[in-house]
């Protein structure tokens, strides 16, 4: 009993790592009476990304007054943690002095990301604001292609010749200046005399290994390089898969540049996740609660466009039917559930494609057994749903007739949905197209429009 209420009081709260209304409330309170050391004593215990999600969350009057009551206590690391659409805003609240300063904390792939996004002016003073030496490491990033490795390595990082010893790599590293070594870093990068990657050292292999042991002999089992150009996509895919911590860069040459760390590269597994959502929901893959309300509907519009086609389609079938509607009331009492559960079965399909394809699980070798799987599963729920809407049409309406009419559109329609939403992304996959972009408009366009024909075409040859 002791160890249950242990494990009870020192279990996680329900709303565990949300901001404190209690917080947030002080806070404003402390920047509407212009207080600032009361603001710093309240926000000093904060990370980074718990600012941020505070700076997100705020109006922009108080925003802007907060960053300025803030001032130089305004850290890097809150820039890289908050999100695109509001960067640039906060940039441009902030003191010249105090950006310089922010800026310079951040590692260099930090700063490409938050330069990356912002306009030139922007961009220039954050250049100018850096070393010589970190400006140009910086500029050479961004002539790399947008959402590749390029962009997402980092400059700074340790390596050491093949070589050299443990006690070798453990002096130089001692000796290394503070500013010069990675602030986080996982692996000494061994290189040949052409600065080619050839292995890995972990930190734990080094710190209990004897001075006189060669390097070359602890090196990794598992290393792999990153060309500079690859897809950050499909880095952050290598990641996950083969379960790096980090793995050096490389040019077109072969020779290292950068590394990029497992942090960066789950980031961008994120952001992956986040766009397939909110293109598979039609609102814009880079949608925020900060957006304004005009960028919001510019991004939100073409997509209700595109239904509204759709939905016109799937009239023009109803159209068709008009003489046995008009006939047969029940007919539009029950045609819109025919159509809804195949709209729902085809986005359950199309989900699972969409997500497989993204991380690679659904290849040539196994598509017709996925296919396969989706129609049966179609075809199973069809025929239960079948008997219950065969049962509701009897019951409701006292047609049998009509009872076997829904039957068999929900069969036909729960089958078309799952070979619709699984084969659907698969083809705009195979052709280039983004499957979580555009399926869903083509998904619900067959869904509805085999649901209708099915139901009102049946209705005419049994009950007509």
């Amino acid at each position: 009993m002791a160890e249950t209420a242990e494990v009870t009081e020192n279990a996680v709260p329900e709303k565990a790592y949300s901001l404190d209304p209690k917080t947030i409330a002080a806070i404003l309170y402390a920047v509407d009476i212009e207080d600032r050391e009361q603001l710093i004593a309240l926000m000093e215990p904060m990370h980074a990304a718990d600012i941020a999600d505070l700076l997100e969350q705020v109006n922009t009057f108080d925003r802007s007054r907060l960053i300025r009551l803030y001032g130089r206590e305004f850290d890097g690391e809150i820039l890289s943690e908050l999100e695109e659409s509001l960067r640039e805003d906060v940039i441009s609240v902030l003191h010249p002095e105090v950006l310089a300063e922010a800026v310079r904390e951040l590692d260099s792939d930090d700063v490409v990301d938050i330069v990356e996004d912002l306009d030139a002016e922007q961009q220039t003073a954050i250049l100018d604001v850096l070393e010589d030496a970190d400006r140009v490491a910086v500029q050479q990033a961004l002539s790399y292609p947008e959402f590749s490795a390029g962009r997402l390595m980092q400059r700074e990082l340790v390596m050491s010749p093949e070589h050299w010893s443990v006690g070798e790599a453990i002096d130089h590293l001692r000796a290394m200046p503070e500013a010069d070594l990675p602030e986080q870093f996982y692996h000494i990068t061994l290189v040949d005399p052409r600065l080619h990657p050839v292995g890995n050292v972990t930190l734990g292999k080094l710190m209990r290994s004897r001075r006189d042991v060669p390097l070359s002999s602890i090196k990794e089992d598992l290393f792999r390089v990153i060309p500079v150009d690859q897809a950050e996509s499909d880095v952050a895919y290598a990641f996950n898969q083969y379960h790096l911590i980090s793995a050096p860069v490389v040019d077109a040459d072969g020779r290292l540049v950068g590394v990029i760390t497992i942090d960066d590269a789950m980031a961008v597994l994120d952001e992956e996740h986040e766009e397939d959502i909110l293109r598979l929901a039609g609102v814009g893959e880079e949608s925020s609660l900060a957006d304004r309300v005009v960028d919001t509907t510019k991004r939100r519009f073409p997509w209700l466009a595109v239904n509204l086609v759709t939905s016109i389609l799937a009239s023009m079938v109803i159209a068709q039917f008009d003489v046995a509607i008009a006939q047969i009331v029940a007919l539009a009492v029950l045609m819109p559930i025919v159509a809804s559960m195949g709209g729902n079965a085809g986005t359950q399909s199309l989900t699972v494609a969409v997500r497989a394809l993204a991380t690679k699980d659904l290849t040539g070798s196994n598509v017709w057994r996925v296919i396969r799987r989706e129609v049966l599963v179609g075809l199973i729920n069809g025929c239960i749903f079948a008997v219950l809407m065969g049962i509701v049409g009897l019951v409701w309406f006292g047609s049998p007739a009509l009872g076997y009419v829904i039957a068999a559109a929900m069969v036909i329609n729960l089958v078309v949905a799952g070979l619709a939403g699984t084969g659907i992304p698969i083809v705009l996959d195979r052709l280039g197209v983004d499957p979580a972009l555009a399926s869903g408009a083509f998904v619900t366009t067959v869904t509805d429009v085999v649901g209708f024909f099915a139901f009102l075409g049946l209705a005419v040859l049994v009950l007509l």
